[in-house]
């Protein structure tokens, strides 16, 4: 047998039993389940970024067999998901991609993985998760409520206020569940990008946060969502009015990331010490509808060529 190939064949082996022993950690032992549950895919980023597509493939698949055996079926849906992080981040460093690729490939796989679990778990095993989690807010709520309106003798929130709550979060959803999944993508990729450097391989890099740009298209579909609101007015829960609610939502965080990254650039050009870019951070999200228009503003009018044009002056 050729060098080259025993060498493919034990480092597969290697990294089926790495990922079989973080899966099951993150599996029984709990406490450490929540720093291994990140590293979950490394091997498998590693072991794609070292050989083929062919060769990644038999080890994901080989994978996914021990998860089953560690923890059945339960087990799948986190080990699908993790071994397909895996695969994304090793192929995107295997071919030398962006690190911006790198990330909105990783977690549009994830989004997808993600819709495609869901829609089997209610289709095939009557499962509805999103519902499950609507239905213990609501009732969260409720005893919350109870409680203290025993103790002081009034409701904070009225039934149809909580009515409209639980609707808006239903609604929301799709937004929140994007967000969070391109927020927990960021970890994973910051986490383990590190490792696999220490690890002799070329990982690509983020630019600066200050140097954060938003395409300047975001505002017309801000003002397309504006304007649907000001003189449409959809019906509440109507498509038109998801989609509105979930847009305005999702651009909103947008902006408020060009904000602060407009803050980030502004400290930097001014030569600021590094504590006084945490505490701008920090003071950004209490002061989100602020920090939001200045991330509307910088998009429309440039606002960094002026901060720029200043401080060569």
């Amino acid at each position: 047998m050729p060098e080259n190939q025993t060498r493919r064949i034990t480092h597969g082996a290697m990294m089926v039993a790495l990922f079989a022993i973080l899966l099951a950690i993150s599996t029984y032992i709990p406490v450490l389940n929540i720093v291994s549950i990140w590293f979950i895919s490394l091997p498998i980023a590693w072991y794609r970024s070292k050989y083929s597509r062919g060769s990644s493939l038999l080890v994901a698949i080989v994978s996914l067999a021990i998860a089953f055996l560690i923890g059945g079926i339960l087990s799948l849906p986190l080990a699908v998901i993790v071994v397909l992080i895996g695969l994304v981040i090793g192929d995107a460093i295997s071919t030398k991609k962006s690190k911006v690729f790198l990330f909105m490939s990783t977690a549009f796989t994830v989004l997808i993985s993600i819709a495609i679990e869901y829609i089997v778990s209610v289709k095939f095993f009557n499962i509805d998760i999103l519902k499950e989690v609507i239905t213990n807010f609501r009732e969260s709520y409720e005893r919350s409520n109870e409680m203290v309106k025993a103790m002081t003798g009034k409701a904070p929130i009225s039934t149809d206020q909580l009515d409209t709550l639980v609707n808006t979060m239903q609604m929301g959803m799709p937004t929140m569940i994007t967000l969070m999944v391109f927020f927990l993508t960021f970890i994973i990729i910051s986490l383990n990008l590190p490792l696999l450097r220490r690890f002799g391989l070329e990982v690509p890099k983020f630019a600066p946060f200050r140097d954060l740009q938003l395409p300047r298209a975001f505002l017309w579909y801000y003002l397309i969502v504006l304007l649907t609101t000001l003189f449409i007015k959809p019906d509440t829960g109507s498509f038109i009015y998801v989609v509105v609610l979930n847009l305005s939502f999702l651009l909103s965080t947008l902006f408020l990331l060009q904000g602060i990254s407009l803050i980030h650039f502004f400290m930097y050009q001014q030569g600021w010490p590094k504590w006084t870019i945490v505490v701008g951070t920090i003071l950004a999200f209490p002061l989100s509808s602020f920090v939001t228009l200045i991330g509307i503003a910088d998009l429309g009018f440039n606002i960094r060529g002026l901060i720029s044009g200043m401080t060569r002056k």
